[in-house]
């Protein structure tokens, strides 16, 4: 029987990872900036956004959702800003899923990712659900978030994440070209090459249960601890492990309010004691996997 899906991936034995400084995790945070760029009248949509914030299970609205606005305004205004001096005053190196539009509103936060040498991968143009999505109008979308990408930062995107993706997704990223990863995959703790779409595409996966998203979902987390532990508790069965890979991610309008920002502290803090992580950008996991990993060399 054949499928179109990789249900077997490294399987048994994946291959040795070879972190640098015999690292035993590679641990990699994302702070997904979406705010602005959701859905909502004002960019045009039928209606107004109804996902990943405080309000759980909140409907679309065909008109303004003033409560809904202000959530996301937060992320923007208040918890980016947090997030960002929590990783920089400790120097942790950051990777950034940016939506073009958001970033497109807020010019501040571009520049302090980019004096922060953070990455700054692509999150798409908008911050929507391309499921249904025409094909023709994803592809300008995606040259769309490039080009405004590249305007704003001064470099165009090497990683991309669309996040809510549509069955063409992974396709038009290969027929783009020129990402040097795709992050569009919660398939495995490792990277991987996919060879689905006529040219070999590096996958770094990325991940929704060490997320603050689970936090605002009706079966996530309630509190802080439950996250801290959490996220300890997925390090330290890695660590164990040895030679894998850990994502971590974050939202300003989430993870950026101040209870659950002191349990992301303590997470970070304890990765720095462990002494047994590599904290890395997805930018420079990639580039390592490239060098070490070539397409050709491991089976996925």
């Amino acid at each position: 029987m054949t499928s179109p899906r990789d249900l077997v991936g490294y399987g048994a034995t994946p291959p040795e990872a070879r972190w640098p400084g015999g690292a035993k995790v590679a641990v990699q945070f994302v702070i997904n900036y979406e705010e602005g760029a959701e859905n909502s009248v004002l960019n045009g949509d039928k209606g107004s956004e109804a996902f990943l914030s405080d309000m759980v299970g909140a409907a679309s609205h065909p008109a303004r959702a003033m409560a809904m606005e202000s959530l996301y305004e937060y992320g923007s205004r208040a918890g980016f800003w947090r997030l960002h001096r929590l990783f920089t005053e400790r120097g942790v190196p950051v990777t950034v899923f940016g939506v073009a539009a958001a970033m497109a509103m807020n010019p501040a936060a571009v520049e302090a990712m980019i004096a922060a040498e953070w990455e700054i991968a692509s999150h798409g143009l908008r911050w929507i659900d391309y499921q249904y999505v025409p094909e023709e109008v994803e592809r300008e979308h995606i040259a769309g978030a490039i080009a405004l990408h590249t305007k704003l930062t001064g470099t165009r995107p090497l990683g991309w994440y669309q996040g809510r993706t549509s069955p063409n997704t992974a396709r038009l990223v290969v027929e783009e070209g020129g990402f040097l990863y795709d992050a569009d995959s919660y398939a495995d703790d490792l990277p991987y090459w996919d060879r689905r779409h006529g040219r070999p595409q590096l996958i770094v996966p990325y991940s929704l249960d060490a997320n603050d998203m689970k936090i605002v979902s009706l079966n996530g987390f309630t509190e802080g601890e439950q996250f801290f532990r959490y996220l300890c508790d997925t390090f330290e069965q890695l660590r164990e492990e040895g030679g894998r890979m850990m994502s971590v991610g974050l939202h300003g309008r989430v993870a950026g309010r101040p209870g659950r920002a002191r349990a992301v502290a303590r997470f970070v803090d304890h990765v720095l004691a462990s002494g047994d992580a590599w904290i890395a950008r997805r930018v420079d996991i990639a580039r390592h996997w490239l060098a070490e990993h070539p397409c050709g060399d491991v089976a996925a």
